[in-house]
C-alpha cells in the first residue's frame, strides 16, 4: 500500500515509558522491509535491555539526550546521534534526563504482525546488574 502519512492522521499510542507512533510496517503502510517509529521517552523512562534476533536497528535521535547501551558499552546520544545495532545485540535506551526525547527507531526487515519482534533480557544476567530503578524495570515495548 503506497500512501501518505500525515502527523493529524498519526496516533501516539501510551506505553509505559512514554508515547510510540507508527510510521511504517505491515499494520501502517503494508511494508515488508522497514519497520519505522517515532518513541517519545518520557524523563526518567527508557526501553531496558533486550534484542531483536532477526532485525538490525537504527536509532536516532530527534530531539533531547539519552543513555544508550550497546551490551556492556554506554554513551549518552543527543539529537543529531545514532546508533546502529546489529541483530542479535543486546541493547538499552534510557531517558535519565529532566526533559523528554524524541528518537526515530528503523528496524529491518520487518518480523511479525507489528514488523518488530523484541526478546527481553532485562531481567537476566549480567543485564539485571547493570543499571538498577525505575528505568531498569520499565516495560519493553508492548505490541497491544
Amino acid at each position: 500500500m503506497q500512501r501518505f502519512l500525515l502527523q493529524s492522521e498519526r496516533v501516539l499510542a501510551e506505553k509505559p515509558f512514554g508515547k510510540l507512533s507508527w510510521l511504517s510496517g505491515p499494520q501502517v503502510s503494508d511494508a515488508q522491509d522497514l519497520a519505522i517509529m517515532e518513541v517519545h521517552l518520557q524523563a526518567q523512562g527508557g526501553h531496558s535491555f533486550h534484542y531483536h534476533a532477526d532485525q538490525e536497528e537504527l536509532i536516532y535521535v530527534l530531539a533531547g539526550c539519552i543513555e544508550q547501551w550497546l551490551e556492556q558499552d554506554r554513551r549518552i546520544l543527543s539529537a543529531g546521534d545514532a546508533i546502529v545495532i546489529p541483530k542479535g545485540m543486546v541493547h538499552a535506551s534510557f531517558n535519565c534526563f529532566a526533559e523528554p526525547a524524541r528518537v526515530l527507531a528503523i528496524l529491518g526487515p520487518c518480523r511479525g504482525v507489528d514488523g518488530y519482534q523484541v526478546v527481553d533480557v532485562f531481567d537476566r544476567a549480567p543485564w539485571n546488574t547493570w543499571r538498577t530503578g525505575p528505568i531498569h524495570e520499565a516495560k519493553a515495548l508492548s505490541h497491544a
